[in-house]
């Protein structure tokens, strides 16, 4: 678990959809820049909708290795990056 602690992350609390869709690409192509290995996105719990917005982009980033919920915290998803050739 320690491997992502210090992660990078991106706050949506608050956000309607598409601004959050926006802002999670721009996070995660910058990241991918900067080499992270992991980010955290922050979209809540709620009525899952930001949730499942948010995974449905993952699931179609071509930068994204693997994503998968925080087991402590359902309203975190943890993203892996690629890494650059």
């Amino acid at each position: 678990m320690a491997f992502y602690f210090n992660a990078p992350q991106i706050d949506l609390h608050g956000m309607d959809r598409d601004t959050a869709r926006i802002l999670v690409h721009e996070f995660l192509v910058d990241n991918y820049k900067m080499q992270k290995e992991y980010v955290i996105i922050i979209h809540g719990i709620g009525t899952g909708i930001l949730k499942k917005e948010i995974h449905q982009l993952l699931a179609k980033e071509k930068i994204v290795e693997q994503y998968k919920l925080d087991h402590f915290n359902s309203g975190c998803t943890i993203v892996k990056l690629k890494t650059k050739v």
